[in-house]
């Protein structure tokens, strides 16, 4: 792990270098394999989550049973602060997608952190703030978008956090499956495969076993507009 990705991390965002190491110093580890639930929809579980090296995927289930995928997380990312404010049953399912490796604060913990440094309050509540815009985001996408455009816009968001810039393009090491991709598009599996080999077949993309390279980067910027 590098030592600097948990500081990274929203909560550590206005600590000082001491504040920082005692509040590492209070977190505990936990490791899971590829596919390992850490919590399930609907469960009480109050602890706020980390990650440090690879990548888990939050969930939700739908009455047909149809999962949408929220989000997928890497290294630096945080989930789970919902609970600080509103504690009640987990909102999501959160799964390995990758080994994965995360840091954990308790709630109580967590609290008197608060309490003693309104600092990681004010860090939290930009964190949740940001999640609600992501939210309106997404649901302004679901309205107004095609299905290409938010294909587009999900190549570019896993860009962004994944993304390694090569001679060639972007090369995007995302780990999902197919049926990963489609359910964080918010189509399906046949719809999303279809645009994926339209900008493959325009030179835009190079598509390879879970990752891609964004060849044009510009051209995939305009289709998400």
């Amino acid at each position: 792990m590098d030592p600097e990705v948990l500081t990274k991390a929203p909560l550590f965002a206005e600590l000082d270098d001491g504040s920082a190491a005692a509040l590492e110093q209070a977190m505990g580890t936990l490791r899971l394999s590829k596919g390992e639930i850490l919590f399930r929809e609907g469960e009480t579980e109050d602890r706020l989550y980390v990650v440090v090296a690879g990548k888990i995927k939050l969930g939700r289930s739908g009455s047909a049973g149809r999962e949408n995928l929220l989000a997928v997380l890497g290294p630096g990312q945080m989930f789970g602060e919902l609970s600080v404010f509103d504690p009640g049953p987990r909102s999501s399912t959160a799964t390995a997608v990758t080994a994965v490796e995360v840091r954990t604060l308790e709630h109580d913990e967590l609290m008197r952190w608060i309490e003693g440094h309104p600092e990681v309050a004010r860090s939290l509540l930009a964190q949740l703030a940001g999640r609600l815009r992501r939210a309106n985001d997404v649901v302004a996408d679901l309205v107004f978008s095609d299905v290409p455009g938010r294909v587009a816009k999900q190549l570019l968001e896993l860009a962004r956090r994944f993304g390694d810039r090569k001679d060639d393009g972007v090369h995007v090491h995302h780990d999902l499956t197919q049926e990963e991709l489609a359910q964080l598009v918010g189509a399906s599996r046949e719809t999303v495969n279809k645009a994926l080999a339209d900008f493959a077949a325009r030179g835009w993309i190079r598509l390879e076993p879970r990752s891609v390279t964004l060849l044009d980067v510009e051209r995939v910027e305009r289709r998400a507009r």
